[in-house]
């Protein structure tokens, strides 16, 4: 069995090329691309609802499919199959993290009541204040996080 000394690690340091060294970073599990809890997107709220109900509507496991990697939950089979048919109309832009937050580069969980339906999409934020910070510049915090949105997940 071989050990690893001080020594032995020193010297494959000193091996290894002074760029290789002072260049990597440590790596990061990426984040998945739709925000979700326990596995569950968008805190179990039908996406669709945003649209037809014009409120935040609480889905349930009834209704539900496979999106990007979690489960999401519908108010109705009707919600379900609308969003199966064309998930980019109805999915909160972002993968459902924090707009406001992508439009400043990094990525924040959201709550149901902080939404906005602008041109046509959905936009989820962290919270009541940051949906008021979003408001005061939309078509620039889109622009924003359009330029930050997917690489803020490989942060």
């Amino acid at each position: 069995m071989t050990h690893l000394t001080r020594r032995h690690l020193l010297t494959g340091l000193a091996a290894l090329p002074l760029g290789a060294t002072l260049l990597t970073r440590p790596a990061f599990a990426a984040s998945p691309p739709v925000y979700s809890e326990d596995g569950i997107a968008w805190d179990g709220h039908d996406p669709v609802a945003y649209f037809t109900n014009g409120a935040p509507t609480p889905g349930a496991s009834d209704f539900s499919l496979e999106h990007e990697g979690a489960k999401v939950l519908f108010s109705s089979a009707e919600t379900r199959d609308m969003f199966a048919a064309d998930p980019a109309k109805y999915a909160p832009q972002f993968g459902g993290y924090c707009a406001y937050a992508a439009s400043k580069g990094y990525i924040a969980p959201t709550v149901p009541e902080a939404w906005t339906i602008f041109e046509d999409k959905l936009y989820l934020n962290f919270s009541l204040r940051a949906r008021e910070l979003w408001l005061q510049d939309v078509p620039g915090n889109i622009a924003k996080g359009n330029a930050n949105w997917p690489g803020i997940l490989e942060a």
